[in-house]
């Protein structure tokens, strides 16, 4: 990086008045691997922008650096960076909470002050043409635009966002959305005039220009006041704007250890009727993959309701084997019908789809007639490489369907490892096909519960059984499968007791920690008091319940619930839930299937499409 690159991070930030000194401004997009010496510097607590923001300014190909205290975090990060004496140049501006008039004369010092300091250091001049021509207006946004509001987005996400959303995504960060007022019209010609050059005197107010910048600074602090303000502004009423009608859908980025935002969300969330899809990243590139499934079952979503506002509900193929209009069949749904495939099919007439789900733990396979029956199933271990796992499923799923893979009119993967499985026709999320999945066990729920071996999610389905919302725990194994896999460990006894054993608890342990190593620690001092085994796996199961609870009420889950997944297949758990929801929570016989059964499913709509 040149000397003559300033960094910045805030649209607050003078960047024009720095590119009157021939400077070039760029947004700190600074995304390490890990955040070691910044934590080590500050504080684990600093937000992901903030760790970025002193990552970015000791990197020793940065020289300059002009920041604002847009919030106590920023005014660490100066702090922090002064001291380390890494910068040629480091600047900080006190940048006002309002936008009236006594406001607008403070930040004016603050520039005057600014550009003084910063005309001695690089020995040029200020030229207000260069300044007004750095002005950037943003193009106006396309019909069918997806917004993305909240904290600064890191560079990750945008490049996830522009991957997974299949419409053009608006920018209003707080480091996006930058749009400034029009300059008076006698900046403009102030260049032409032979005016628009200001030496250091003028900057000083001592020159034959000092009129020209000072014109410039008095517009200038207004033009970057009355933008639309952030989260940190007193007065906030501007953005609701972002969030209008005018866009398709809305996705709401947060930044871990950033409290300005989540409070903005909940209001939102509360309000809009947009479809919108919270995101949360630490500021590291670690958090890309967490993200992409949440970002592609949400663009999965938003198709599905332009279909469905265009006339085509997508929903051509919708099999119930349950009774129609037996109205306990969510609470028992009944076993799943399977048919036996005729031997013949040829390459010539395939009629069958395979789909496959890719999980953490176990990779599964269903094979589907082009009639919606299951004709072959199988539940193996994803092993070590998801492909590998995958490749043994499917040649065993079709030896059972006695079928080789011409006679597949269509193979659909999800899963978390739905991107390493080859020859696969289309790969679609899991949320997607967990709700497809579900409709077809049990087509009178209306929410899914779904914890498998690292993540949980909960889905509220519409009627058709399309999404209508979600919300996954991936970030670590609290409450899912692995987390109850850890306890049984600990407590010296299979999975299988572990489920069981639960449901004969006589008094109520509390386990208070969901992570898994309090938790484990918990358990452990709860074995040295002699506590009933059957008592702390009751508690396991229960913080589990609570936990998830917590994921349907997110979403607005409601009545009749269907569980799918591994975790299904525990009864401590499951009754937990229904105890914790006040609502019976049902399960299947091909609970743990139902991400390979969607997939299918949704291969055959595709077909009859």
């Amino acid at each position: 990086m040149t000397e003559n690159v300033v960094c910045y991070g805030c649209k607050y930030a003078p960047i024009e008045l720095l590119a009157g000194f021939g400077a070039d401004a760029r947004l700190i997009m600074a995304e390490p691997e890990s955040f070691e010496v910044a934590e080590r510097l500050a504080h684990g607590n600093l937000c992901g922008f903030g760790k970025s923001v002193l990552a970015c300014g000791l990197d020793p190909n940065v020289h300059q650096m002009v920041l604002t205290t847009c919030c106590d975090v920023m005014r660490r990060a100066y702090d922090v960076l002064k001291a380390q004496g890494c910068l040629d140049f480091l600047w900080m501006v006190d940048l006002p909470h309002r936008t009236g008039a006594a406001e607008r004369r403070l930040l004016q010092a603050q520039l005057r002050s600014l550009a003084r300091t910063y005309a001695r250091f690089s020995g040029r001049s200020f030229e207000v043409g260069r300044a007004l021509a750095a002005i950037q207006v943003p193009p106006a946004p396309k019909p069918g635009s997806v917004a993305l509001v909240g904290a600064h987005a890191p560079r990750s996400l945008l490049d996830e966002l522009d991957r997974g959303i299949g419409a053009p995504v608006v920018n209003h960060t707080c480091t996006g959305e930058r749009i400034l007022a029009q300059p008076p019209i006698e900046l403009a010609r102030a260049e032409s005039t032979g005016c628009g050059r200001c030496t250091t005197a003028d900057i000083a107010g001592e020159g034959t220009n000092a009129s020209t910048f000072d014109r410039f600074v008095e517009w200038y602090a207004g033009a970057l006041l009355d933008q639309t303000p952030c989260m940190r502004m007193d007065e906030v009423g501007g953005r609701s704007g972002l969030v209008s009608g005018a866009h398709h859908g809305i996705v709401y980025h947060t930044m871990k250890f950033c409290d300005y935002y989540g409070f903005e969300y909940a209001d939102v969330a509360g309000t809009t009727a947009t479809p919108i899809l919270k995101l949360e990243t630490d500021g590291t590139r670690q958090s890309a993959g967490q993200l992409r499934t949440r970002i592609e079952a949400f663009d999965e979503t938003l198709r599905t309701d332009a279909a469905a506002a265009a006339g085509h509900d997508g929903q051509s193929f919708s099999p119930a084997p349950n009774p129609a209009g037996e109205k306990d069949a969510p609470h028992a749904p009944a076993p799943t019908t399977r048919k036996e495939a005729p031997m013949g099919s040829t390459p010539s007439d395939p009629r069958y789809v395979l789909g496959v789900d890719s999980g953490s733990t176990s990779t599964d396979a269903v094979v589907m007639d082009l009639d919606g029956n299951i004709v072959a199933s199988v539940i193996g271990a994803t092993g070590a490489k998801a492909s590998r796992g995958a490749a043994a499923v499917i040649e065993e799923v079709l030896d059972q369907a006695h079928l080789t893979r011409d006679d597949l009119a269509m193979s659909v993967a999800t899963g978390y490892g739905r991107d390493a499985i080859p020859n696969m026709d289309v790969a679609i999320t899991e949320i997607t096909c967990h709700a497809a999945g579900a409709h077809y066990l049990a087509p009178q729920a209306k929410t899914v519960i779904d914890i498998g071996g690292q993540d949980s999610k909960v889905i509220h389905l519409h009627g058709d059984g399309t999404v209508q919302n979600f919300v996954m725990n991936d970030k670590c194994a609290a409450g899912t499968g692995r987390f109850l896999e850890a306890m049984a460990r600990t407590l010296q006894m299979p999975i299988e007791e572990l489920s069981r054993e639960g449901l004969e608890w006589k008094h109520a342990v509390t386990i208070s920690s969901m992570c898994t190593v309090f938790a484990e620690s918990e358990v452990v001092s709860l074995i040295a008091d002699d506590t009933p085994t059957p008592d702390i796996i009751h508690g396991l199961d229960v913080s589990v319940a609570r936990k998830t609870a917590a994921l349907a009420h997110r979403v607005g889950g409601e009545p009749p619930y269907l569980m799918t997944g591994g975790v299904a297949q525990n009864q401590g758990v499951v009754k937990a839930l229904s105890e914790v929801l006040d609502s019976p929570v049902a399960t299947h016989e091909d609970s743990q299937l139902c991400g390979a059964i969607g997939a299918a499913v949704l291969g055959i709509r595709r077909l009859k499409a």
